[in-house]
């Protein structure tokens, strides 16, 4: 098994006295898609940002390319290499989409690998291209996920953290990003998956893990977990 590009060992987290993570550990290896699935409330997101540095844990530690990362602020670790794209896509909705891509790139003294960069956006999400001048909040929330993963890659991350991109999406463009996240995985991009739609998510991922109230409780291949009768029960309802 390849060294883990992201490792998350035995971390509590909470939010004043309510304790949102009671010592989580996963492994995500470099080349992997990843997917963390459980209720709404289960620590999914609390996860994400503890590794993003928006929560900090109160115990335990996270591993990043080698490095201890626990505690380091948020600038730094996408100086890191680690990108989030967050729940509720949290794009600027009063600035242009050009402008919002931009944004990614704050950390970034490139200039010219930052235009051709803003192609390759333009290229992977064709209608950001056309609507580049356009303010980010006149989007629909499908447009506005392919800008807020745009926004995230123009940060030339090493891994990407994905915080349910389906929400408020239709599924016709649903569909399409989802597409986009295996495509850029083929590329060697790195992904750990936050989804409330496990059977989307676990179609995809190479490997999954299932939190209930904190706690880490299945672990498996994406497709063991999709057959396992536990998951179906709780998660996958009649999406076969």
């Amino acid at each position: 098994m390849p060294e883990s590009l992201l490792s998350i060992k035995n971390v509590f987290a909470g939010y004043g006295p309510i304790e949102a993570l009671k010592g989580v550990s996963l492994d995500v290896h470099g080349g992997e898609i990843v997917t963390l699935i459980g209720a709404n409330g289960a620590g999914k997101s609390s996860t994400l940002m503890c590794v993003s540095g928006l929560l900090r844990a109160r115990k335990g530690a996270v591993h990043f390319d080698g490095a201890d990362i626990t505690g380091f602020k948020p600038h730094t670790i996408v100086e890191e290499g680690l990108a989030q794209v967050p729940e509720g896509r949290k794009i600027f909705p009063r600035l242009t989409v050009l402008e919002n891509l931009e944004l990614g790139a704050y950390l970034r003294r490139d200039k010219q690998a930052i235009k051709t960069d803003l192609e390759k956006m333009y290229h992977l999400f064709p209608i950001l291209g056309e609507r580049r001048k356009q303010l980010g909040g006149t989007l629909s929330g499908g447009e506005q996920q392919m800008l807020a993963i745009g926004r995230a890659l123009m940060s030339r991350p090493k891994m990407l953290l994905m915080d349910e991109p389906s929400m408020g999406v239709a599924p016709i463009l649903t569909a399409k990003i989802f597409a986009t996240i295996r495509d850029l995985n083929k590329e060697g991009m790195t992904i750990l998956l936050v989804e409330q739609n496990a059977h989307l998510a676990l179609k995809i991922a190479h490997r999954g893990y299932v939190i209930e109230t904190g706690v880490i409780v299945l672990e498996d291949k994406a497709e063991s977990l999709l057959n396992d009768p536990r998951v179906k029960e709780a998660y996958l309802g009649d999406d076969d």
